[in-house]
């Protein structure tokens, strides 16, 4: 094995040696950093020797340039979400209900004793009235019905009883009359009123 171009120990660095030289070259790449990276790539000038070079302009124009970029970048997004078709809400279209025809009417009818009567509203099927009635002092006894020539219904009940007064909603089950009977059994005379609101078409007083 050939030794010759093995250097003798007394031209080796010695350990303190290296461990300057080391020292050395961190303390100069820390001076370039401060006296030249920072200034020209962050405008950063901590010993003013960057201005002096002119190195602090040049990083004050690279920052400015990258800032104006990043809001650039913002700006087109924003743009482009403001740009971004909106869905139109659906419109629903509210049909107008067509009016109902409602009137009111009332009556007063005179009964002798033993004597029947009959008041009657021409109604559509699914009409409604509110009605009330009542009598001068006893009571008299009433059937609620409906009949219909057109349809041949010749009676249809909803109710029948005994009493002074009576009042409630009645509601047509088909197309034709419907309405109250009367018959005075008190021995004296007597008047029935009857109030009706409502759809009906007309009143009318059968007997």
């Amino acid at each position: 094995m050939n030794n010759n171009n093995i250097p003798p120990n007394n031209e080796l660095p010695s350990s303190e040696k290296l461990v300057k030289s080391t020292i050395f070259a961190s303390i100069l790449a820390l001076v370039i950093l401060v006296v030249a990276v920072l200034p020209a790539e962050y405008g950063i000038d901590l010993t003013g020797a960057g201005s002096a070079l002119g190195l602090t302009k040049m990083g004050q124009v690279k920052m400015s340039l990258a800032q104006e970029a990043s809001a650039e970048t913002i700006k087109a997004s924003e743009v482009q979400e403001a740009s971004a078709p909106v869905a139109k809400a659906t419109e629903q279209k509210v049909e107008p209900q067509p009016a109902k025809d409602i009137k009111s009417d009332s009556i007063t009818i005179s009964l002798a004793p033993d004597q029947g009567r009959e008041i009657k509203v021409r109604m559509a099927k699914g009409g409604k009235v509110s009605y009330s009635w009542k009598t001068s002092n006893d009571r008299a006894n009433f059937d609620v019905h409906g009949d219909s020539k057109k349809l041949k219904i010749s009676y249809h009940n909803y109710r029948k009883g005994s009493a002074k007064s009576d009042s409630g909603v009645l509601e047509a089950e088909f197309d034709g009359k419907h309405g109250w009977f009367w018959r005075n059994r008190s021995g004296k005379p007597m008047t029935i009123t009857l109030e009706v609101e409502g759809e009906f078409i007309e009143m009318t007083q059968e007997a």
